[in-house]
């Protein structure tokens, strides 16, 4: 894999791994910047030093709530900090609002990890936006081959996969970035193996994104160390102690970590990426029960009870049935199909302050619940349809409408659109930093691979910053 790593060329990769790898890059800087203004996010920006002469941006010192130029432990708001802070506080952004995207070679959340601490290193050593895609394929690769030796155990067992899996992906493109020897990106490897650490319990409080940000610091960590001259162990994958040991059962397929061949995991199985800002197990749910609004003309009243019949790993991820908190609101069925029921085309607002309270809501989630019927015991089932649903509407009147998903609107096989991407990516900026700056950064994103310096999208955040953004913001022009 180091050797894999260090020799990647960027006319090894084809043209539609680098625009996944951009698609990538795009939305996590989109999520990332709404991300910037969560409690998570300013509770990462108080670990943040300012350092004379840093030269990596943290996204909500520069563009998150201030008040008197303070953080909230009343030190200096850092705009800027070493590379593995601002890897840390701008992960934590990027999965703050659970928006970002997702691979089921692992079951991971790979860009929010991977993209900042590649972001963070590439402002650091001015590297251009065609340098950032190859790092970003170098790391998503292996992250993904290691993921998909686990073979599904890792999630399955309870681990979070994102915080073990993902200093691997953030440390293999920063080596990549640093254009680091195999010798030296195989230390960084082991380091970052090492580093691995994180359990399900954190879903539904701000333990997840902050596990997001802790696993891309020690991504930066184990590629700085290394070159550096840090060593790691000789066999941190197969070591009688080491991660398939410890944290597999044992098994690890070593077929999946062939580098090199014809397989690229940004291709397939490829990413989800999301269209609604909570977990992906409630999505395929959430579309069926669109669709049969759509084709039904069902109001919110119609409706006397949904039932939704899914997996058991959706069944366990969706564990708040009456959340009290945006944090848990993001892992509940009930909250996702209410607010499906209410608003079909409902976004990032259904998560503002207060919206839990709304007595509407409330009285729709009762008329929710989730069930794991007898169809899911097929193994064939749940390998083709892993978060899938089948969706029962019983309404007043004693009509019974079906629907189904296999996968949802987002995944490889029904991707967003670009008209779509783009509206989300709005809809994640415009209010933070003004509707023309977050158009002329998308256009930027965009054009990622190429000359243009990566310090070109932070100078962009950093002239937005100082104009309040409903100042700026023109007439709604969004794409539809």
């Amino acid at each position: 894999m180091a050797q894999w790593v260090g020799a990647l060329s960027p006319g090894h990769i084809p043209a539609a791994v680098r625009q996944a790898a951009v698609s990538c890059i795009l939305d996590t800087v989109g999520v990332a910047v709404a991300g910037s203004l969560t409690p998570p996010a300013t509770a990462a920006l108080s670990l943040c030093a300012a350092a004379s002469g840093a030269g990596s941006t943290v996204l909500a010192g520069l563009v998150g709530p201030k008040t008197a130029g303070r953080a909230p432990s009343g030190t200096a708001v850092p705009a800027h900090a070493a590379p593995q802070q601002a890897a840390f506080a701008n992960a934590v952004a990027a999965h703050a609002l659970d928006f970002d995207d997702n691979c089921y070679a692992g079951f991971v959340h790979g860009s929010a990890v991977i993209v900042p601490a590649l972001l963070a290193c590439a402002q650091a050593v001015g590297a251009n936006g065609a340098q950032a895609v190859t790092a970003l394929v170098a790391g998503a690769e292996c992250e993904y081959a290691v993921g998909a030796a686990t073979r599904g155990l890792l999630y399955d067992q309870g681990w979070w996969t994102t915080g073990v899996l993902g200093p691997i992906g953030a440390a293999m493109a920063v080596c990549k970035l640093l254009d680091l020897d195999a010798p030296r990106i195989a230390h960084a490897l082991a380091l970052a193996v090492g580093m691995a650490a994180g359990t399900k319990s954190c879903f539904g409080s701000d333990a997840k994104p902050l596990m997001a940000g802790k696993a891309s610091e020690a991504g930066v960590q184990a590629a700085l160390l290394a070159q550096a001259g840090a060593c790691g162990p000789a066999d941190p994958f197969g070591h009688g102690h080491g991660f398939a040991a410890r944290y597999n059962q044992g098994v690890l397929d070593i077929a999946a970590l062939e580098m090199g061949s014809d397989r690229w995991y940004l291709l397939d199985p490829g990413l989800d990426v999301k269209r609604i800002p909570v977990c992906l197990s409630s999505h395929a749910a959430v579309d069926a029960l669109r669709a049969l609004i759509v084709r039904h003309g069902l109001r919110p009243g119609d409706v006397a009870s949904v039932v939704c019949d899914v997996p058991p790993i959706v069944a366990a991820n969706l564990c708040h049935d009456m959340p009290d908190t945006p944090a848990q609101a993001r892992f509940s069925m009930p909250f996702a199909i209410a607010m499906t029921l209410l608003e079909p085309e409902w976004g990032l607002a259904a998560l503002a302050p207060g919206q839990l309270a709304r007595t509407d809501l409330r009285e729709a989630m009762r008329r929710v619940r989730m069930e794991t019927g007898p169809s899911w015991h097929d193994p064939s089932r749940r390998r083709d349809a892993p978060e899938g649903a089948i969706v029962r509407v019983e309404c007043h009147d004693g009509t019974v409408l079906r629907g189904e998903r296999d996968k949802a609107i987002g995944s490889p096989g029904d991707p967003l659109s670009p008209a779509q991407s783009a509206r989300k990516f709005l809809d994640c900026t415009a209010d933070v930093i003004g509707e023309a700056a977050a158009t002329r950064l998308l256009a930027q994103l965009r054009d990622l691979d190429g000359p243009m310096p990566v310090q070109a999208l932070f100078d962009t955040l950093a002239a937005a910053s100082s104009v309040p953004a409903a100042d700026t913001r023109p007439d709604d022009t969004r794409p539809e």
